[in-house]
């Protein structure tokens, strides 16, 4: 078990392409169940965390787009497909004991709570965690974007994006072997080289706010509670570093 952490609250971005598992699409059981267990394993520590999913497991607006369909229609699409997996994230937290709430940016009574602000907070003081789901509810704003903002409204210590490499990279070291590993940025360091870390929407609002972000590999056991406690390998994004 990792040493005590040194956050509050955070909010952990997940893509919905890492819920896939090894498919080519769509949701595996396995997979939700070992992310579950590492929300699980910070929660043991006394943090309060919320989250934000991408959908792009299950349908992505922007290559929608890119075929024909209008931008609009797909943006709001893709944020249905969040909606189902903010769904799967909270039977998967359930099952192993943990109480959750899902608040969705599109209010859909009969299956979750509307997005509010306030309510949320109370949530998570009570110990929940809480799933946000449908993005910002607009389109044009990436789920980064949402959960940037969301960060922000919680009043987060950090935001923490979760990856399939184990921190932020100035090519993608899957296809780039002599990639450099940075261990430290600043936002106008992501910025100025268009690292591909984020949105730039998002990181311009964790700019404005001084948010940090922490950047790691979830699919290294153990590393979502190892980062919150300041251990691992991750890259962390901060005002002026």
């Amino acid at each position: 078990m990792p040493d005590a952490p040194n956050f509050r609250r955070v909010l952990i971005k997940l893509s919905g392409e890492g819920l896939m598992g090894k498919r080519e699409y769509g949701l595996d059981g396995t997979t939700l169940s070992r992310i579950a267990g590492e929300i699980r394993s910070v929660v043991d520590l006394g943090v309060q965390v919320c989250l934000v999913i991408g959908g792009g497991n299950i349908f992505r607006g922007i290559s929608a787009a890119a075929v024909g369909m209008e931008r609009t229609s797909a943006d709001y699409m893709g944020m249905l497909a969040t909606v189902l997996n903010a769904l799967a994230m909270q039977n998967a937290l359930e099952r192993i004991g943990l109480s959750t709430r899902v608040q969705s940016a599109i209010p859909m009574a009969m299956i979750c709570e509307p997005y509010i602000r306030r309510r949320a907070i109370r949530h998570m003081e009570k110990g929940r965690i809480v799933i946000f789901a449908a993005g910002t509810g607009n389109p044009f704003f990436t789920t980064d974007t949402a959960a940037a903002l969301r960060a922000v409204e919680m009043n987060c210590d950090v935001l923490v994006k979760a990856t399939q490499v184990d921190g932020v990279y100035s090519a993608d070291p899957r296809k780039v072997k002599d990639a450099t590993r940075y261990d430290r940025l600043s936002f106008m360091d992501v910025l100025a080289n268009d690292l591909q870390v984020m949105d730039a929407t998002a990181i311009a609002l964790c700019r404005e706010n001084d948010l940090p972000i922490l950047v790691f590999n979830l699919h290294e056991e153990g590393s979502f509670a190892k980062v919150v406690a300041g251990e691992g390998r991750f890259t962390i994004i901060e005002e002026g570093k």
